[in-house]
């Protein structure tokens, strides 16, 4: 029994060997047997290897820099998001101010309150459309529901029929964009 397996191995063995690769060339970790590799063939596999390792050194470089620059591009895009609006509450920090010197006038001076009150309010629109903000025209104009919003339809034979009569808020446009629309009264004239 122990030479039949000897055998058999013997014969396995062979085959391996029979079906075996033959050394790549320029491959050193297999070499002929018998034979050394030619120097030049060294120094192309050294200088293959430092090539190597140089181009795995800049990748990875290359990798840390795009991770920086990703995480740099987060933190500037969140620092606009937070301090965007810095600009428009700069504008609107006067008019603030002027509303609590009016409010700290004495309520015996009512005339003068007033006047301050709609100097502070023009001061407000002034500082909204030098931002872009525009009031939406409302009164008297057609119904538009990209623009109005309609409260109430009102029957009345005084104005034509689908026509804003009541403006109940003003709505704002800042440059093409809708920020609220006006809130109105529709005429409703069944004569038209």
């Amino acid at each position: 029994m122990g030479k039949t397996n000897g055998k058999s191995e013997m014969k396995s063995r062979e085959l391996d060997l029979n079906h075996e690769l033959p050394p790549a060339e320029g491959d050193i970790s297999a070499p002929e047997a018998g034979s050394i590799p030619p120097e030049a063939e060294i120094n192309e596999v050294q200088k293959l290897r430092s090539e190597r390792d140089a181009l795995l050194d800049r990748l990875a470089r290359s990798q840390a820099e795009f991770d920086n620059a990703r995480k740099r591009a987060a933190r500037d895009q969140q620092e606009y998001r937070d301090y965007a609006s810095s600009e428009a509450i700069k504008a609107l920090l006067p008019v603030i101010d002027n509303f609590e010197r009016a409010l700290s006038v004495s309520s015996s001076q009512s005339s003068e309150f007033r006047t301050g009150i709609e100097l502070i309010y023009k001061q407000l629109q002034d500082v909204l459309q030098k931002l872009g903000v525009r009031q939406i025209a409302a009164k008297g104009e057609p119904f538009d529901p990209r623009l109005h919003e309609a409260i109430e339809m009102v029957e009345t034979e005084d104005a034509p029929d689908h026509s804003v009569m009541d403006e109940l808020q003003h709505g704002y446009m800042l440059k093409d964009r809708l920020l609220r629309p006006a809130m109105v009264r529709v005429a409703k004239n069944s004569k038209q």
